[in-house]
């Protein structure tokens, strides 16, 4: 897969998708700010954490593609669904980087100067985000054992837990 930016995707974008967005990640930071109030400020700042807009975005996503597969009179649940997945999974690997964003600032925020540890903490980051983006494009092109090997040679049937031939 490539990465890319789609400027044209900005002109598609309604004002209602951006409302909606906008809802739900002020939403978000609300329940992240409730639970800091509750939690205290290390349970909160987890809440935090959480990308605002992913909420809104992944629905968005999906409506989206369903919608363009739709107009050219096909079913787009399934690649709006698969869009949307694609989505959150990117933002799980993203998250590993903000993780490792979070370590470096809580770590070397009273030892260094605010800005050399904000850009050493993006620099953290950016490396992790892009290991963790190569990790998985890795782990996508090796084959699975069944595409190395073939099917089982003695296949059982999983309800009755017997051989074909039994």
């Amino acid at each position: 897969m490539v990465v890319r930016f789609k400027f044209s995707a900005a002109k598609q974008t309604k004002l209602h998708d951006y409302l909606a967005r906008f809802g739900l990640g002020g939403l978000t930071a609300v329940v992240a700010g409730l639970v800091g109030d509750l939690g205290g400020p290390a349970l909160g700042g987890l809440f935090l954490a959480f990308p605002a807009i992913f909420a809104a975005s992944a629905t968005l996503i999906e409506k989206h593609e369903r919608q363009r597969k739709e107009r050219k009179c096909l079913s787009g649940v399934e690649r709006g669904k698969g869009a949307a997945a694609l989505d959150a999974a990117g933002a799980g690997w993203g998250s590993l980087g903000l993780g490792g964003f979070a370590v470096v600032l809580w770590w070397q925020a009273d030892r260094l100067s605010p800005l050399v540890c904000l850009a050493t903490a993006l620099l953290v980051w950016l490396a992790i985000a892009i290991a963790a983006w190569r990790l998985r494009r890795d782990l996508r092109a090796r084959p699975s054992a069944r595409q190395r090997h073939g099917p089982h040679p003695d296949p059982i049937n999983p309800r009755t837990g017997r051989h074909p031939t039994d």
